[in-house]
């Protein structure tokens, strides 16, 4: 038996246009590069959370728990900035990006933006290639959850005899 989403799947994109996983797998891939894992799971988190992708929380929240994340942790990046201690200053600067690009609150008169305070606590906590990936790695992960989203994509836990 398979648990779907109350609408159910709309499509399996990736077999439809192969073309486009891999062009999505090799930026990824490329992101990830030189990108401490750790942050880079953050933030996968992070941004699908913000996004309600189920299919990729729950696919990086394994990864992470594989990773060795606490659970504390996995349970608090929603609440990041209300759990100091629980996250270095590094990450917070992370999350606040990985926040600040996903939702481009940061909007004046002629459009969004992400602000200079929040590309400025990034700049300060990694160099300008880290940063560079990061801000990849951002992006990639919001492109993998509106592809996810707009197809319904079920979540591996969620398929046949998976947890519940």
């Amino acid at each position: 038996m398979t648990t779907v989403h109350e609408h159910g799947p709309r499509m399996n994109l990736w077999e439809l246009a192969p073309e486009v996983y891999r062009g999505m797998s090799a930026f990824q891939a490329a992101a990830s590069q030189g990108l401490d894992p750790v942050i880079g799971e953050l933030v996968k988190i992070r941004a699908s959370q913000i996004n309600k992708c189920a299919f990729c929380i729950d696919m990086h929240l394994t990864d992470a728990r594989k990773m060795g994340e606490s659970q504390l942790r996995l349970d608090l990046i929603a609440a990041w900035e209300e759990a100091p201690g629980l996250f270095t200053e590094r990450e917070r600067a992370a999350l606040a990006l990985t926040e600040a690009i996903t939702l481009l609150t940061g909007g004046s008169p002629q459009g969004p933006f992400v602000p200079d305070e929040v590309y400025e606590r990034a700049a300060k906590h990694f160099d300008e290639t880290e940063l560079a990936r990061l801000i990849a790695q951002i992006v990639a992960i919001n492109a993998w959850n509106r592809f996810q989203v707009a197809t319904r994509a079920v979540p591996e836990s969620l398929k046949g005899d998976g947890p519940r």
